[in-house]
């Protein structure tokens, strides 16, 4: 089977790289730290950020990205969107000619609005046959507990994704394939931003109507960012759009939905991260997200006051206050 490397030691990476390693592959986790490489190495778990699960014989780890790199058909990429670029140009000249890129990261880039598949091939030039995404309704406990799960491979190259579709399944974890590469990535990316929303709801004591009508009018203004940006309007309605959506404005466990939650309890930024532990992406994508849409003409109220709640410009109050008293409007527009 395939050697793949995967950079990032977090939930998400070691869980993927499970998920490899349970299917055939060898995989080598590329670790920051020495503790956490050397608890993979010695006592196949990473009690960090998934304990209590046992790692299969054939995951290592190391702490050189270089070494991870050699001779992997399959990169996996599982670092925080943010910091994508910098990393990537430091990786690049390892990566070989034949291998796979796949994103795991579900993030808007601030400065520049690319989706990641698109920081990707600026970065190395890699065409994007070889450019693979990986999204769908996945909180990584679960999975890496062995709970059935699935997911879409999205590569505008058939063939490549169907061979990764062979490289990560398992009994347990179900990879479909696509080629909405875009449309994928906005669904992954947006659906974290609508999960900051429903968060604020439950923290502010909103029943279980608003979620719905969070989660409901969430998955309508992705869709609408998609179509102006030449998405599949079918994606929106599989796996890597509603999937991705309900799993993690509902779980417990989503980093995204966990934070928003602490804001509603009335935390600061600052105090919400502290007490999520790990990176919400929607924190850092959602004014990137709003100006896509701007730029593309596309209305969406609840990334709007969620914008604003993370810059400071509204009260978590202002926000729930602002989408209620919004016009009324046919359930389905297309502005």
């Amino acid at each position: 089977m395939a050697r793949v490397a995967v950079l990032s030691a977090g939930s998400w990476g070691t869980t993927m790289a499970k998920v490899f390693a349970d299917a055939g592959s060898d995989v080598v986790v590329h670790a920051r730290r020495d503790e956490v490489a050397d608890a993979i190495n010695t006592a196949h778990q990473n009690p960090r950020y998934l304990p209590d699960v046992l790692l299969p014989p054939r995951l290592r780890a190391t702490t050189d990205a270089t070494e991870a790199l050699i001779g992997a058909a399959y990169v996996v990429l599982s670092i925080p969107a943010q910091t994508l670029r910098e990393n990537l140009a430091a990786w690049a000249p390892y990566i070989g000619p034949e291998a796979v890129v796949v994103s795991l990261m579900k993030g808007i880039e601030t400065h520049s609005g690319l989706r990641m598949s698109e920081v990707i091939g600026e970065v190395t030039g890699i065409p994007a046959e070889r450019i693979a995404v990986l999204s769908g309704p996945n909180l990584a406990r679960e999975i890496a507990g062995g709970q059935p799960a699935a997911s879409v491979i999205a590569c505008p190259d058939e063939t490549a994704a169907a061979a990764l579709q062979k490289a990560c399944h398992t009994p347990y974890f179900r990879p479909y394939t696509a080629t909405d590469v875009a449309g994928c990535e906005l669904g992954g990316a947006t659906k974290n931003v609508i999960a900051l929303a429903v968060g604020l709801a439950a923290g502010l004591g909103l029943g279980d109507n608003a979620r719905a009508l969070l989660i409901t009018r969430g998955l309508a203004e992705t869709a609408r960012l998609g179509a102006a940006m030449g998405a599949d309007p079918l994606t929106f309605s599989g796996l890597a759009g509603a999937g991705d959506l309900i799993a993690t404005c509902a779980s417990p466990l989503s980093r995204n939905r966990t934070f928003g939650e602490h804001l509603g309890q009335g935390m600061s930024i600052d105090q919400a991260a502290q007490a999520t532990g790990q990176t919400a992406e929607g924190v850092k994508s959602c004014r990137a997200i709003l100006d896509l849409a701007r730029a593309h003409g596309v209305e969406m109220p609840i990334t709007q006051v969620v914008a604003a709640v993370i810059d400071g410009t509204a009260t978590v109050t202002d926000a729930a206050t602002a989408l209620m008293s919004r016009s009324p409007k046919p359930e389905h527009y297309s502005a």
